[in-house]
């Protein structure tokens, strides 16, 4: 095949993608498939039940289907080539995809992280303080939550990132390099923390940089804009067994047990070991849709506490070289309302 031709089939292929994806998001094609393709991570988090006894689809009525993703980073990616309408993502990779322009909106605050990631280092590794890290190889997932807040950690600890090896790796390959030996420390979440932990000493942890700093993650679900404005129904009803499962969980947590149906859903979903499911889940804190609805997360505009963290993160991810620019108001990105109606409800 000459030049020219492999450049006209690559123009030909090019329009075809433009005008499949146009296609797939006209509202009159989405109301008529009533289909749905919901990107997740491996978080521990409660509404693993729903997937599994598909709770979804009964309040919706729509197919659904979930495709499982290594990271943050990539959800944003995938929801910006319209290959899923909904998605999984920390804070992080939220405030970079809104900042490069990804047409987005946060509807739902998944989780506040907490606890639930922590900097661990590896025993044997002889650092037993983040000051220690210099020169030592951490492996990090790049613009997730974690791979912020060991910015955020080195920094307040007068260490330079310029001067700590830190290694792009997405969770399982964080495990697998753990196992090796080929990494001294690493910002990760469960299920790979809890394995971590086993063998590491956990030398700071999320919650301990967010009351030293002031910036806090959370793990946020986003949806393609479009699909949203298309969609309000759907969402609506998502969010309730969101909403539900969330509170089945906090209102209950001793029925969230071992053996229990609720903890093999979450391990089946996000590769956890059963029995350290009930303590991951400990570590996070799963705000109520009232408290989602307020300004301390989804509600007030420019200052709702998501669009102040989303500001704060991309800020700092630019002081990096993450990213290229920072909006002048992340609230454009955060949407309330289907919060607000559960919380109404």
């Amino acid at each position: 095949m000459n030049m020219s031709t492999m450049k006209r089939r690559l123009i030909v292929l090019s329009a075809f993608s433009a005008l499949a994806f146009s296609t797939a998001y006209t509202p009159h094609a989405q109301a008529q498939a009533k289909e749905v393709v919901i990107a997740y991570q491996d978080m521990v988090v409660p509404w693993r039940y729903a997937q599994v006894t598909g709770e979804v689809e009964r309040a919706t009525g729509y197919k659904v289907t979930y495709r499982k993703l290594g990271s943050g980073a990539d959800v944003i990616r995938a929801l910006a080539s319209g290959s899923v309408q909904l998605g999984e993502a920390g804070s992080s990779p939220i405030a970079a995809g809104l900042s490069q322009g990804v047409d987005l909106s946060l509807f739902w605050i998944l989780d506040n992280i907490n606890d639930a990631e922590a900097l661990v280092a590896r025993d044997g590794s002889g650092v037993t303080s983040v000051k220690q890290l210099t020169g030592k190889k951490v492996g990090v997932t790049f613009v997730s939550t974690s791979h912020f807040h060991t910015l955020v950690a080195l920094q307040s600890a007068g260490v330079n990132p310029s001067d700590v090896k830190i290694v792009n790796l997405r969770p399982p390959e964080i495990a697998a390099a753990w196992e090796r030996g080929d990494i001294d420390a690493t910002y990760v979440w469960d299920p790979v923390l809890a394995k971590a932990k086993k063998n590491g000493k956990v030398l700071i942890t999320s919650g301990e940089v967010a009351k030293a700093t002031g910036k806090a993650t959370f793990d946020g679900f986003v949806a393609d804009r479009k699909f949203a404005t298309a969609n309000k129904e759907f969402l609506d009803h998502f969010v309730k067994v969101l909403a539900a499962t969330d509170a089945s969980y906090r209102d209950n947590p001793q029925t969230w047990a071992v053996g229990s149906p609720q903890v093999a859903a979450v391990a089946k979903e996000s590769g956890a070991n059963a029995a350290d499911v009930p303590a991951s889940l400990a570590l996070y804190a799963f705000p109520t849709a009232a408290q989602q609805a307020s300004n301390v997360w989804l509600g007030g505009g420019k200052q709702s506490g998501a669009a102040k963290s989303l500001a704060a993160t991309a800020a700092f991810l630019k002081e990096q070289g993450t990213i290229q620019a920072v909006l002048p108001d992340y609230s454009v990105g955060v949407d309330p309302q289907f919060a607000q109606r559960a919380a109404a409800r």
